[in-house]
């Protein structure tokens, strides 16, 4: 790596997704368009650019066969392809509204990361053998249907009311940060630490889109710390978000889907337990011996904890992300 890299951006040196995300302070003025350019595509993505992995990091070829754990990665990769394009399409509203250069620039480089993210989840089903170069689009499109209609589509069009429609810049940092991207994060926490025992491509195309979750969700809590400090009479609207974006996401079924994955993840882990030995996916816990439940459970935890973290670091309280405070 070169000097310029930033150590936030550095693939041996950045934080793990949980610690960058609860400790880190980035803003958008020191991560704009030449931070990009010279920390991230010359950075981090340094010899993985084309498909978010080293050209020495392979797929086993264990996980190209048909079997559960293939599945569940298929399954995994294939939502999160689609939810990272239509983050991409929510962003360009981002651009066009923000209110100055620094948010303009950072927001243009997140519709890049975005972007980079979906084509690198897409493109490793190819690697898995589960869907080919010409039919790609459509597999997704089609394995996804229901997860699309009933978990995205409703947060598609929550972002959309606020962020499009209304023009409301600082309403949707709060979406895409705190209600979508902190839901989220812990499900690419929790995607590394499985993976990287088994499929050194894997784990590493979910390491770099970690990296980049780190930037986005601090820069975007520092864009709201500020905005609120200069102009508290948005104070009341932004806590009016939060609470709707707290029902929306105790209204939306998205743990029947993760459970599913988890428990084909599970057949799949059964019967390669030899290959995964005694990794530990959390701090003395052997990943062999966790359950679905608990590999779902614990993902909550980190929602809980990273939420906890930022909104005190925005000087907002904590009660509005829950749904018992939100419906009181």
């Amino acid at each position: 790596m070169t000097a310029s890299v930033a150590p936030e951006a550095d693939w041996e040196k950045a934080p793990g997704l949980l610690d960058g995300a609860k400790e880190l302070t980035l803003g958008p003025e020191e991560c704009d368009l030449a931070y990009w350019i010279t920390s991230v595509a010359q950075g981090t993505l340094r010899d993985r650019g084309t498909t978010g992995h080293h050209e020495n990091a392979r797929v086993p070829d264990f996980l190209k066969r048909p079997g559960p754990l293939r599945e569940a990665l298929t399954l995994e990769f294939g939502f999160r392809a689609l939810a990272e394009e239509l983050a991409t399409r929510l962003l360009g509203h981002y651009v066009a509204i923000a209110p100055g250069i620094p948010e303009m620039e950072f927001y243009a480089t997140q519709l890049l990361d975005e972007a980079r993210h979906a084509r690198v989840f897409r493109n490793h089903l190819v690697e898995l053998g589960t869907a080919g170069p010409d039919t790609l689009l459509r597999d997704i499109d089609a394995m996804a249907a229901d997860y699309r209609k009933r978990v995205l589509d409703p947060v598609v069009d929550f972002t959309h009311d606020i962020v499009r429609d209304q023009a409301d810049f600082p309403g949707g940092v709060a979406v895409f940060a705190i209600v979508i991207e902190g839901v989220l994060a812990p499900a690419a926490e929790l995607s590394e630490r499985k993976w990287t025992p088994l499929s050194p491509a894997t784990g590493e195309i979910s390491r770099g889109t970690a990296i980049d979750e780190i930037r986005h969700l601090t820069v975007a809590s520092t864009i709201l710390r500020d905005h609120v400090a200069a102009h508290p009479e948005y104070r009341p609207r932004l806590l009016e978000i939060l609470r709707a974006g707290a029902r929306l996401w105790d209204e939306i079924p998205d743990r029947e889907f993760v459970i599913h994955r988890e428990e084909l993840f599970q057949e799949g882990m059964a019967q390669h337990a030899d290959r995964i030995g005694d990794h530990e996916i959390w701090p003395g816990v052997r990943m062999l011996d966790t359950t679905a439940e608990q590999r779902y459970d614990m993902a909550e935890q980190w929602t809980d904890e990273m939420a906890a973290a930022r909104m005190a670091y925005m000087g907002l309280p904590l009660e509005v992300l829950s749904t018992a405070t939100a419906d009181a």
